[in-house]
């Protein structure tokens, strides 16, 4: 067969349970949950824990006590490790083509080229160097367009006997039919639940009767982008590899409480560190903004002090300075907080964004540290050293962590980001 040109979705299986085994083998083979912030609920399973009919969302508190009847283990979310060892997988998974769009944390779409057993073979070399060089499980699924990469990457998963790759192209075509049949419309990458209702009401059940529906009646329905998946069911791309970062629209930097924020110099303690968190963001990303909106909020269930404070604020020029950012911040919380309401989150977020570059190099009004790049050397600093390392004002070091920040009581070590953490090997 000649040559073809086809999309490849590469996606890490269990990416947040494969990243916790890269360094505790022990946990291979057995139950594993990860915990969302504060260890609250369920946001990743591996498929031993699925097994066990444990379910994303499920809260810990009604897990912990049977946990150790189960065998089922489980670990705070380790966003430092997860992070770093996305970013190695990408820069590994570059290497094979020369178009790639890094789709989320644990998948990126590729350009592959080459006959059937050419794709199949590129397919296993993928999986087989992430397994080698980082130690993490991924399927491939091949595709004419993005949608059928997604669908093949699905089979691939759900299919052992495949060897993690799926090329759509070499099923036979019966085959493909009869598992979109079986597939329900919602499985579908950009079909979401809502869609899916209105599409079963009009007899739409599954992938296969959404691959056959009249593409012009599913616009005028819905809208041109469930058409489009019409389309590329059928083999017509219609959605391009985005080869380089559409324009970001905002930084956010947003948690929980571990405990409620009461006091005032508390909150601005909090606002504080999330200022300068947005601010090494910015920096990295070579990013400026000119807007910022603070946020706090009480827990939705708490009715009698309830109170979410919501101010937003113009800087005077475009800036990812963290000190010019720290001081708005606290100053505007400071108006709108109440002293003594129990806050269970706050947030910063930094919009009107522009590249650093764009902005002229001389102004009489600039401040000082502003001009000594600070906000990049944070980043510097805390990317070799870790978040903890350094710290402006009331974000600076401390001997012990406030006890509002997020509670991880059962995190792994954050074995690639902090020198403290770093494995230990010893020869015996």
């Amino acid at each position: 067969m000649a040559e073809q040109q086809r999309f490849a979705l590469v996606d890490v299986n269990s990416f947040y349970v494969s990243c916790e085994r890269v360094f505790d083998p022990k946990l291979a083979g057995i139950p594993v949950v990860v915990l969302s912030n504060n260890d609250g609920c369920v946001v990743a399973r591996s498929d031993e824990a699925k097994a066990l009919g444990i379910k994303t969302g499920d809260p810990w508190f009604k897990l912990a006590e049977s946990a150790p009847k189960l065998g089922l283990v489980q670990r705070s979310s380790n966003y430092e490790l997860y992070g770093d060892l996305s970013s190695r997988v990408m820069q590994l998974l570059a290497r094979f083509s020369s178009e790639q769009e890094i789709y989320s944390i644990d998948e990126c779409f590729l350009h592959l080229h080459g006959s059937d057993a050419e794709l199949r073979s590129r397919g296993t070399d993928i999986r087989a160097a992430v397994a080698r060089n980082i130690g993490l499980p991924v399927c491939v699924g091949i595709g004419a367009t993005k949608t059928l990469a997604k669908f093949a990457n699905r089979i691939a998963k759900q299919n052992p006997h495949m060897g993690g790759v799926c090329n759509l192209d070499a099923l036979d075509p019966a085959v493909v039919d009869r598992i979109m049949s079986r597939v329900p419309v919602t499985g579908l990458w950009g079909v979401g639940s809502r869609n899916g209702v209105r599409l079963n009401a009009l007899g739409i059940e599954s992938v296969a009767d959404l691959r056959d529906a009249d593409p012009a009646m599913i616009r005028s329905k819905f809208s041109v982008v469930l058409q489009r998946t019409v389309l590329e069911l059928n083999g017509t791309a219609c959605i391009p590899m985005e080869t380089e970062s559409a324009d970001k629209q905002q930084v956010l930097f947003s948690r929980s409480f571990a405990t409620p924020v009461v006091t005032r110099e508390s909150m601005r303690q909090v606002m504080s560190l999330y200022a300068q968190q947005a601010a090494t963001r910015l920096a990295k990303e070579g990013l400026l903004a000119t807007v910022m909106t603070v946020f706090a909020a009480t827990s939705r269930f708490n009715d009698k002090a309830a109170s979410a404070p919501s101010v937003t604020v113009r800087l005077e020029r475009p800036t990812a300075d963290p000190m010019v950012l720290t001081r708005a911040a606290i100053a505007a919380m400071d108006s709108q907080a109440v002293d003594g309401a129990p806050y269970a989150k706050a947030g910063i977020m930094l919009t009107g964004l522009s590249p650093a570059g764009a902005e002229p190099v001389f102004d009489l009004f600039a401040a000082g540290p502003e001009q000594k790049d600070i906000g990049p050397l944070l980043a510097q600093v805390t990317d070799k050293y870790g978040s903890a390392s350094i710290g402006l004002g009331l974000a600076g070091m401390s001997s012990a962590k406030p006890d509002w920040t997020m509670a991880r009581k059962f995190a792994s070590p954050r074995y690639t980001t902090e020198w403290s953490d770093l494995p230990v090997v010893r020869a015996v």
